[in-house]
């Protein structure tokens, strides 16, 4: 079984890495050209670049996640040892924060505000 298992979970983690490349460069591409086309609308600069922060961050975001995966894939399955168990936490300690500093980015709030910026639109809605 390891004759083919080692290779098949490379080529997984390969295929992981290269989605979370592509997932990025095409969230680039359409964030460029959304924000092109509603600019060409007459939407205000303002309005568009908020947009096209938003959407590039997601896009960002969404790839990271697919990077971090490959990741934890090839290092518990692939490579067990400590040194690439350290480099794995170290990478998803960067990445994470990446994440997090750019979700803060892109909702403008910290995420446990969250729920209680819902509870207070729900609660002016009743009242």
């Amino acid at each position: 079984m390891d004759e083919w298992f080692s290779p098949a979970l490379r080529l997984m983690t390969r295929a992981i890495e290269i989605g979370g490349i592509a997932i990025i460069v095409l969230g680039l591409l359409g964030a460029s050209i959304a924000v092109l086309w509603q600019v060409l609308r007459g939407r205000s600069g303002a309005e568009a670049f908020a947009l096209y922060r938003s959407n590039l961050g997601r896009a960002i975001l969404l790839g990271l996640e697919f990077l971090v995966a490959a990741d934890i894939i090839s290092t518990v399955a692939i490579e067990p040892t400590l040194q690439s168990l350290l480099i794995l936490g170290g990478i998803v300690l960067i990445r994470t924060f990446l994440s997090f500093s750019l979700e803060v980015e892109i909702e403008g709030r910290w995420p446990w505000d969250r729920h209680r910026s819902e509870g207070e639109r729900s609660s002016r809605g009743t009242a």
